[in-house]
């Protein structure tokens, strides 16, 4: 145990699951505070283990405080004055408030009360609006517990889908790191998709949720997740190259006032022409010419695009 605000954990388990599980569960490490960042985002598939990674700390730091040995090879603790948590998916209907109302509730009290000295642990922030929201929401509650070089943030372990969010570890330098949680996939000669969860946790971010293998392996009948992976693929967010200027343009707009979440959309050029056109003195032969000169443009962008 130390006075400094750090939480360094080497090889950490849980002591109810390890117990559950035997020789099967799989220790994990963890650093924030002090020389590492204070704000952790954790990424990776459903059912990989990230709310008990970040469960079993919360457990071992009260362990800590409370005289126990703890689950760990080692330990090195900073004091803390208290352990904020928000996870589940509770409501309180009998007192008009909504799951998604509980939660911003329970966040609202970690956001006013949190000192540089707490550990705040946080599962899923934004889920129970719309996505632009809550991930704005989240956004937001993410750059206010990552605080400043003046003002230090609580020592925080943040596990999210949000995959955009990921971002600020480039946004945020030394005060936001990323961690996946590990997953192996491959796919069978004439098979589908399959992973494997590792329930190892590692730097970097995570590339996807794998929501629609974990329906599948649920039960969610085929034709339903064969569809899900089709509309899944049309919405997705493109990635490689383009993704990682994006990533960087992102970076070097640090100090905006605003951020943009997602990749900019620019204005289409038929659109500009559009707006150029007076209707009032457009006559139907020139409005036909118009059409036409449109579609050619639209046909233009669309061979670049392709």
């Amino acid at each position: 145990m130390t006075a400094d605000p750090v939480l360094d954990i080497d090889e950490g388990r849980h002591p109810v699951l390890e117990e559950t599980l035997g020789g099967e569960f799989v220790p994990n490490s963890v650093g924030v505070g002090g020389s590492a960042p204070g704000l952790s985002l954790i990424t990776g598939p459903n059912m990989a283990g990230k709310s008990t990674f970040i469960r079993q700390v919360a457990l071992i730091a009260v362990l800590a405080h409370a005289g126990s040995f703890v689950p760990a090879s080692s330990a090195t603790i900073g004091l803390c004055d208290r352990v904020f948590t928000r996870v589940g998916a509770d409501d309180a209907l009998h007192r008009g408030q909504s799951t998604f109302m509980v939660e911003m509730i329970e966040t609202a009290n970690i956001l006013n009360h949190a000192t540089p000295r707490s550990l705040v642990i946080l599962d899923e922030i934004g889920r129970g609006t719309s996505t632009l929201d809550g991930l704005s929401l989240a956004w937001a509650i993410v750059e206010t517990l990552a605080g400043s070089d003046a003002s230090p943030g609580p020592r925080t372990l943040f596990a999210t889908h949000y995959h955009e969010l990921t971002d600020l570890d480039a946004l945020l330098q030394g005060r936001v790191a990323n961690l996946h949680v590990a997953v192996r996939e491959w796919t069978p000669a004439g098979g589908e998709s399959e992973i494997v969860f590792l329930h190892r946790i590692k730097p970097g971010r995570s590339d996807q949720s794998y929501g629609v293998h974990v329906a599948r392996l649920a039960g969610v009948p085929d034709p339903v997740t064969k569809r899900a992976r089709e509309v899944l693929e049309s919405l997705a967010v493109q990635h490689g190259p383009a993704a990682d200027t994006a990533r960087a343009n992102h970076a070097s707009r640090a100090n905006a006032a605003q951020l943009s979440l997602f990749t900019e959309i620019l204005p289409h050029p038929a659109v500009d022409r559009i707006r150029e056109v007076n209707l009032d003195e457009c006559s139907p032969i020139a409005a036909f010419e118009l059409l036409r000169e449109l579609r050619g443009m639209v046909d233009a962008q669309d061979g670049q695009d392709a």
